[in-house]
């Protein structure tokens, strides 16, 4: 069978139209792959859009995480704080208390010195200071006890005052005699005449009475002249030796 030109056009046409066919799915397949393309770039943009914002939230979450976990260290700092303090306020309390309550007992210890130093004054000295004295050759008869002399600016105070009607004892009790005891004693023996005048023509002496009486307070009181009196057992003595000679004022 021979060719002719007609089918060798139609043939030509054919391979044109098959050519021109593929260029334009080739286009359009390219077309596609590039819209792909743009469509899968968008998605990675948005995806990086996502991640960065992703990223930025999980910072953000970190620092509202940090500053969490800094105020609840700062609240755990304070609550061991106020632990402190609740204790050192409790144990300030307990002291507080303790305090108060040797205050307390000091208070009524105090009270039963005041008491027994009463008992002292009415039981066991007075009752033997006149014949303490005159046994010691000082002719007294009158006992007065709780003087009290006010002139102004100055005073007086005396526990007993023993006298006749040419001589005065001064007497000052106490429940331990001190050496302040003593010196503050020898300031009311300088300023008894002046401060009572209806006296002033006696012979005023000294004496210091106690329950306690420690030996060096003692001694002082004696070299100051004064006499010193003690409780021994159910009853009171003078300390001073025969030797002695009282001071007078």
């Amino acid at each position: 069978m021979s060719t002719t030109a007609e089918d060798v056009w139609a043939l030509l046409r054919e391979v044109l139209e098959a050519q021109k066919a593929n260029e334009q799915q080739s286009q359009e397949t390219d077309r596609k792959f590039q819209e792909t393309d743009r469509k899968f770039q968008e998605t990675d943009r948005k995806f990086q859009e996502t991640d960065r914002k992703f990223q930025e939230t999980a910072i953000r979450f970190q620092e509202t995480d940090r500053k969490f976990q800094e105020t609840d260290r700062k609240f755990q700092e304070t609550a061991l704080r106020f632990q402190e303090t609740d204790r050192k306020f409790q144990e300030t309390d307990r002291k507080f208390q303790e305090t108060d309550r040797k205050l307390q007992a000091l208070g009524k210890q105090i009270g039963e010195l005041g008491n027994r130093l009463g008992e002292f004054v009415e039981g066991l000295v007075k009752p033997a200071l006149v014949r303490l004295f005159q046994d010691r050759g000082v002719a007294i008869r009158e006992v007065y006890p709780d003087i009290e002399i006010d002139r102004g600016d100055e005073g007086l105070q005396i526990d007993l005052l023993v006298v006749n009607g040419a001589e005065a004892v001064l007497v000052e009790v106490k429940s331990k005699l001190t050496q302040a005891d003593v010196d503050d004693h020898l300031e009311r023996l300088g300023k008894f005449k002046r401060l009572m005048p209806r006296y002033a023509d006696v012979r005023a002496m000294g004496a210091v009475a106690a329950m306690v009486v420690p030996r060096e307070v003692g001694r002082y009181a004696y070299r100051q002249g004064l006499y010193v009196l003690a409780q021994s057992g159910e009853s009171v003595v003078i300390l001073n030796d025969a030797r002695f000679q009282p001071r007078i004022w």
